[in-house]
């Protein structure tokens, strides 16, 4: 495609980072050898000290100047090549058939503290040959807002794609708002394996198969056990299964993707790509965030039928595979996507059982529907909703007052209360395990939106401050208090997200 490497580019003189990397080798046809884009001054801007330890990784080496280079793309690492992944994808319903990576790195795999493997990838490391005329730089801000929104979901036991670091490279960075200070981030992933990468090899003779092979024994192994002909469908469901409990934990904590491309749709079950996300303060179903999100069809209330949608588009793929005639592979695939509903929806009524104090068993359907129904009348915080309720259990019961009305909240009370009770324990304990379960802070967007001012600015305190708290949710504490309140109203008429493209 192009020259792989910068000519003269010295690699670095650190120790091995230990890299390995199966996915290029054992799967050819899916990267291109790859290097970043010169950095002029790099330097580790933050970085996550504990995940750098689990991944066997020295926090003090990785603070380096020569570290830097590496993390910046713009040195190469000196015991492997870096590439960059292909893959195509379905944007707002539309298919392109070549994304890529345009603006990242894959640095290698190295294990975790469990022996897992992993990714360590780069955003904004330069243009690729999938960039697509950009010019594959990201800047300070969106960087840190995937950094902040990462860690708080990690922290929120949602599973996520990690950030281990953010490196300045230097450099003013051209977007619509004039200059802005450059960076790259180091993100952690299982893989980067999506159905966009899936819909890529479909299109090309001979790749499906060993990327199907490739994904199942990385993420799901005891698949492997599996006679090869029930392996690819077992496999398709493995994925349904793991999608649905990831949207259901979306859901359940008020959390807005803003961008549900099927090559954002991760084979592994992880959320990835935190550009135009955001969390919700007054709850509605059709809540949109991202400014390009036109139509709302990545709404918080579409979430789910979007998820189900990026699935048919991964059975696509594997037709094939499961079969050699395509109408028994059409009706064994279809099968599995039909259960996706059924699948979501239990998740979501297990998620919303212990937000609300009820018994491991779901939560009454009509319950919750009439929740959601009070709360999008009164425009209530999401978040604040189910705090509130365990004060109500305590005794307490102006919080919850104070979001919904009491004339028009007192039936569903009543009802809740009533559901609680038949527990059999005594309301406290039930209130104390809803606080362990229910946030008392997440990334308020008006928080989130000054803190990435200020550091572009050059003034970090104000994002490490907001870090701190939406990496402990649930441990409420008083000189915190005006990190739990939402954004004035004035702030959220008009808030938007952009991508940082």
């Amino acid at each position: 495609m192009s020259e792989s490497t910068r000519p003269g580019v010295p690699t670095t003189g650190l120790p091995a980072f230990g890299f390995e990397t199966t996915f290029a080798d054992e799967v050819p046809g899916l990267t291109v050898p790859w290097q970043g884009t010169h950095a002029p001054d790099p330097r580790v801007l933050i970085l996550d000290d504990e995940l750098a330890r689990s991944l066997a990784l020295d926090p003090a080496s990785l603070r380096t100047a020569e570290a830097a280079g590496v993390l910046s793309g713009s040195t190469p690492p000196a015991e492997s090549a870096t590439v960059a992944m292909a893959y195509a994808g379905h944007q707002f319903g539309n298919f392109v058939p070549l994304l890529g990576d345009g603006r990242a790195l894959l640095l290698g795999e190295l294990r975790d503290g469990r022996g897992h493997r992993v990714d360590l990838h780069l955003k904004g490391s330069g243009a690729t040959p999938f960039s697509r005329g950009g010019d594959g730089r990201a800047v300070v801000g969106a960087m840190l807002r995937e950094y902040l929104i990462s860690a708080a979901m990690h922290a929120l036991h949602i599973p996520t794609t990690r950030s281990l670091a953010v490196v300045t490279t230097g450099e003013q960075v051209v977007r619509e708002g004039g200059p802005q200070p450059g960076a790259v981030l180091v993100r952690v992933a299982s893989s980067h394996l999506r159905v966009g990468t899936f819909e890529f090899a479909a299109r090309r003779e001979g790749l499906t198969q060993p990327l199907a092979d490739y994904a199942i024994a990385r993420h799901y192994p005891a698949l492997l056990e599996l006679p090869v002909e029930e392996r690819c469908l077992a496999f398709f469901e493995a994925v349904v299964e793991a999608q649905a409990s990831l949207v259901a934990q979306w859901m359940s904590v008020g959390f807005v993707h803003g961008v549900m491309n099927t090559d954002n749709t991760t084979i592994s079950g992880e959320t990835i790509d935190y550009g135009p996300c955001a969390f919700l303060d007054s709850y509605d179903p059709a809540t949109v965030f991202s400014s390009i999100d036109h139509g709302g069809r990545y709404a918080y209330g579409n979430q789910p039928a979007v998820l189900g949608w990026n699935l048919a588009r991964f059975g696509e793929t594997l037709l094939p595979l499961v079969d050699s005639t395509p109408d028994t592979a059409i009706t064994a695939l279809t099968a599995v996507l039909d259960t996706f509903g059924e699948r979501y929806r239990r998740h979501y009524s297990a998620a919303m059982a212990l937000k609300l104090g009820l018994t491991d068993d779901g939560a009454d359907a009509a319950l919750v529907d009439e929740l959601h129904r009070l709360l999008t009348d009164h425009r209530a915080d999401w978040t604040l909703t189910f705090r509130a309720l365990a004060e109500n259990l305590r005794g307490d019961s102006s919080p919850f007052d104070s979001l919904v009305p009491p004339d028009a909240s007192a039936e569903w009370l009543e009802r809740w209360r009533s559901a609680v009770s038949a527990r059999g324990q005594d309301f406290s304990s039930i209130a104390d395990g809803m606080d362990r379960v229910n946030p008392a802070y997440i990334p308020r967007n008006h928080l989130v939106d000054a803190a990435l001012r200020s550091a572009t600015e050059g003034d970090l305190e104000p994002f490490e401050r907001l870090l701190d708290v939406v990496t402990t949710p649930f441990d409420r504490r008083d000189e915190r208090s005006e990190y739990a309140l939402p954004a004035p109203a004035n702030f959220s008429a008009g808030f938007r997200t952009f991508c940082g493209t």
